[in-house]
């Protein structure tokens, strides 16, 4: 059974290099365009609850790091890199269809 995706926006809508957030089923949602992927995170910070779509992407582009604390969370798997905060955020599956991008539920929940 495939798993029920949202879609939150059109690729255009998120530039290469930008963080947007989109309100979701889900939650506030983070998402972010870097080196053709698409990546989508918790859109909270876990140590200060800023809003990690505010912050900026790390020097190497594979981290985002909240405008409050300056915790740095990894892309990929959303563990804290550096900063403060000693929980990970929640990274959500993304696809790209038809040029929309469509979010899934957390990437770590079984299909």
């Amino acid at each position: 059974m495939e798993q029920r995706y949202q879609r939150v926006a059109s690729l255009a809508e998120v530039p290469e290099g930008e963080l947007r957030a989109f309100d979701l089923a889900l939650g506030r949602v983070a998402v972010v365009h870097v080196e053709q992927e698409i990546f989508a995170l918790a859109d909270e910070c876990p140590h200060d609850l800023g809003s990690l779509s505010e912050g900026e992407l790390d020097a190497n582009e594979d981290a985002v790091v909240c405008p409050g604390d300056g915790s740095a969370f990894d892309l990929h798997t959303g563990e804290p890199l550096d900063g403060p905060a000693v929980d990970p955020v929640t990274v959500f599956a993304v696809r790209v269809h038809d040029e929309w991008i469509e979010i899934g539920p957390p990437a770590d929940v079984p299909v």
